[in-house]
This record gives C-alpha cells, structure tokens and sequence, in this order.
C-alpha cells in the first residue's frame, strides 16, 4: 500500500477560489488527506469563520496553526489526526486524558 507523503503540506491557494466556494473547497480537500497530512492554506484575509466552522465540523481530528497574519495574505497549515470515535472523543475530554486520572496521575487499575 502507497504510504502518504507527510513532510511536505499539499498547497491549497483559496485566493482563486471564488468566496462562496471556499469552505466547501476546503472541506472536500481535507477529506481527502491521510492521517498526518497537511494542507498549507493561503487567503487573502484571516478566516475566522472558516476555522469556526473547521472546529465545528472536525473538532480536535484536524489542527490548525497560524504561519503568517500579514495583510493580504494569511498561511495557515491544516493537519488531519487519527479519528476518534465520539466515545472515545468524550471519554479523554472528561478523564484529561491519558489513562483516565483526570490530571490526578494515573487512574488505571495496573498501578
């Protein structure tokens, strides 16, 4: 099986992409990627409902990190993570993680 190439973010340049399609460039682009591949986004204003909607729709599967706030043209990248199940998604949010200690230390049964 052909293994994804994630060293290098695939280059979505959504400045020649008409406004209203955008969002659903975006999603269908990211749906597309393997777990550890990115997208290097470039638009020509800071996104911020996109990247409400992105958190909305993904949640913690895709991460966002800003490359560059200059005027005209914002870089951010865009990782896809391993997907967790809603239950599993729930249950490290309320444990914080880890072996269910909530932040306390370990809460497993083996030590």
């Amino acid at each position: 099986m052909h293994q994804p190439d994630t060293s290098t973010p695939h280059l979505f340049d959504a400045r020649g992409i008409a406004r209203r399609f955008r969002h659903a460039a975006l999603f269908g682009a990211l749906e597309s990627l393997h777990e550890g591949e990115s997208i290097q986004f470039i638009n020509d204003h800071d996104p911020l409902p996109l990247l409400d909607h992105l958190r909305q729709r993904y949640g913690q599967q895709v991460s966002i990190q800003y490359q560059s706030r200059a005027p005209e043209q914002v870089v951010l990248t865009f990782t896809v993570h391993p997907h967790q199940s809603e239950a599993e998604a729930q249950a490290a949010q309320q444990s914080g993680g880890g072996c269910g200690g909530g932040g306390h230390g370990c809460g497993c049964s083996g030590g």
